[in-house]
């Protein structure tokens, strides 16, 4: 992090000086007590669980020399005088504006991802290739919040040439505050599918949330978008001042992919740029045909940056996909692929297509809830349930408050069993696993399936 003034801090977060430290410069943010450094700039977000203006003197005592609140919880007699203090209206809003301020001291440009599913994918390969030839930073783990992307953007300073940052949203306005923020000088859509409809409803309306990622656009920004999903094909360009790039593999594609192989644990491709082939045999070691059009979208970020295609190709084979994301786990008995990150309808179709390519004796597919669907759930996880029978998943195990929308997909009550908890699951799993079976473990984040690939993992060295 570049440093920042106490005079820029101020104006930045627009608060006020509750009292003046010795320290005029600064260049460490943290809202973690437990991540103070010396001299640290600490910023109290009130949480669920725990309300950090109440931790000031304990960041102090680690070593904050600035403290940002939005709430008065000490005594002025445990204030050291070497510290200062300044109050805002709301330090969530405050955390976001200086990160702003930040972001627009720093000569660095900034490719903004979102999406109902992909973002991660998109953002690793974006990453991958892009650092072929530049210096990049990417969004680490879930940091992709509010909270998340500005801590991510203080993680920046001017060696870097581009930042690519992933923008999570559940409702309106989160993905505009956060555009504020970065000013994203390209923007990637990967879909829309139906992820937080129960907020915001119908897919429209998750479209047009996905679409405030544009609303700090200027005229020489970039939506990059992918056109085999429907509502982004036929998204309308009127009035709009800035480029829109279409990737996919159907007739209205300008960036296109042919010639699709889908391996077991890769894909390859041909490129298309306007109808012409510009390249062949485009290779990514991360399996299903949804992995070609994130690629696809990366590609035509970096093309935006003067990439040549051979730069693209050497970039994607340092391609690191973040974890517990259709990770291919081959060990001494079984392949396990472990998705068990998050789950939606699009993700839990990709996923079962990747069950079924993976060369294997039985193919097991161990699902649970997709979460945040709303009035649409039941449908969506019959849905699933359809999709995996349809595919040929020889069994299928399944946990959570939909179990009977899956059996009533699956149709199949001989291939099929429900259970009530993980541990439950692990115990069945210990006897029914047999040598060369395929397990794909995916649910929602919050029920826990790295418990069953651990178990699994175990079983199979």
């Amino acid at each position: 992090m570049e440093y920042i003034s106490l005079k820029d801090i101020l104006n930045a977060v627009d608060g006020k000086l509750l009292q003046n430290g010795q320290l005029e410069k600064f260049n460490h943010i943290t809202i973690d007590t437990r991540e103070v450094k010396k001299n640290s700039i600490f910023i109290a977000i009130k949480g669920e669980k725990y309300n950090a203006n109440e931790f000031l003197i304990e960041a102090i005592k680690n070593g904050a020399s600035l403290c940002i609140i939005d709430e008065i919880k000490y005594n002025e007699a445990d204030l050291p005088s070497d510290v200062s203090i300044i109050v805002v209206e709301d330090t969530r809003k405050a955390l976001l504006n200086l990160a702003e301020f930040y972001k627009s001291i720093l000569n660095i440009k900034v490719v903004g991802i979102t999406g109902s599913t992909g973002k991660t994918s998109t953002k690793d390969m974006t990453y991958a290739i892009l650092s072929e030839k530049y210096k990049v930073y990417k969004t680490q783990g879930n940091f992709n919040n509010e909270i998340g992307l500005p801590l991510t953007i203080f993680n920046l300073d001017n060696t870097y040439d581009i930042a690519v940052l992933e923008m999570g949203m559940s409702h309106f306005f989160e993905i505009h505050n956060m555009a504020k923020t970065a000013k994203p000088d390209i923007a990637i859509i990967t879909n829309i599918g139906i992820s937080h409809i129960e907020n915001l409803k119908t897919r429209d309306n998750i479209l047009k949330a996905k679409l405030e990622i544009t609303d700090y656009f200027i005229k020489s920004s970039k939506l990059i978008i992918n056109t085999d999903n429907e509502l982004l094909e036929k998204l309308s360009i009127k009035d709009i001042n800035y480029d829109v790039v279409r990737c996919g593999s159907n007739i209205n594609a300008e960036l296109k992919a042919y010639n699709i192989c889908l391996g077991e644990d890769y894909v390859t491709f041909d490129i298309l740029e306007d109808e012409k082939v510009v390249f062949r045999n485009f290779r990514v070691n991360s399996p299903g045909k949804h992995n070609v059009l994130n690629a696809l979208l990366a590609i035509a970020a970096a093309r935006n940056f003067g990439m040549t295609w051979s730069e693209m190709n050497s970039g994607i084979k340092k391609l690191q996909m973040t974890s517990m994301r259709l990770d291919i786990l081959r060990g001494s008995k079984y392949t396990i692929i472990d998705d068990c990150y998050n789950a939606s309808p699009d993700s839990m179709r990709a996923a079962i297509d990747v069950l079924h390519n993976v060369k294997g004796t039985r193919k097991i597919a161990i699902l649970g809830s997709m979460r945040e669907l709303g009035e649409e759930a039941f449908k969506a996880h019959v849905d699933v349930g359809v999709y995996a029978k349809e595919n040929s998943i020889d069994f299928l195990i399944i946990l959570g408050e939909f179990s009977l929308a899956y059996e009533q997909g699956f149709s199949d009550k001989d291939k099929l069993k429900n259970f009530d908890s993980n541990e439950n699951v692990i115990k069945f799993l210990k006897n029914f696993l047999n040598k060369d079976d395929v397990i794909l473990v995916k649910a929602s984040r919050a029920m826990k399936f790295e418990q069953i690939v651990k178990d699994i993992k175990e079983d199979n060295k």
